[in-house]
């Protein structure tokens, strides 16, 4: 396997599908969504903030109509919004994988990608024109007005989150699976 799309240490790669013991399977389900909420939510605790600045000095950098006062004063507003846009989505995502797998109805990555929303209100206020997106994304994000949205969790800073999001996703599915069969 390429170690580039690793998972990390604990996430067991393969191993039985529900078998003859569905109440085993979920309790492996359940195991590894644990895991890999926790993961996902220490990731984004760690880089989302980080992320928020970056993605509105890129913005502002690239539009390039600051000048220097303005510049410094919108950057220190982008590390005010990152904070209050890194505990609002750290929030949703504890709020969602405190929830029964049956009744999560986002992702994780829809709800990081919630981070796009006070570095767009800032960009907005700052005066910064939207930038020209593909349309694909324009209908897949219309209100991502500086193409903010980013493609996996790992691209927050961490390489080792985007494999999380897996992790999630068969974790759920085993449980849900899991569930059926005994149901059957």
């Amino acid at each position: 396997m390429n170690d580039e799309h690793r998972l990390p240490p604990g996430v067991p790669v393969g191993g039985p599908d529900l078998g003859d013991d569905p109440a085993a399977a979920e309790a492996r389900g359940l195991a590894l969504l644990e895991q890999a909420g926790a993961a996902i939510v220490d990731g984004v605790e760690r880089e989302a903030a980080d992320w928020v600045v970056r993605a509105v000095t890129r913005i502002v950098d690239a539009w390039g109509r600051l000048d220097e006062h303005a510049r410094h004063r919108a950057l220190d507003d982008a590390q005010r919004v990152a904070t209050r846009a890194c505990d609002r989505v750290v929030d949703e995502l504890r709020s969602l994988f405190a929830a029964d797998p049956s009744d999560q109805r986002a992702t994780p990555l829809e709800i990081a990608r919630g981070l796009r929303r006070e570095p767009t209100e800032l960009l907005l206020a700052l005066g910064i024109p939207a930038v020209e997106r593909d349309p694909f994304a324009e209908r897949a994000f219309p209100d991502d007005a500086y193409g903010l949205a980013f493609e996996t969790l790992g691209d927050l800073g961490d390489p080792d989150l985007a494999p999380m999001l897996l992790a999630w996703g068969v974790g759920k599915a085993t449980v849900l699976r899991a569930r059926a069969a005994r149901a059957e």
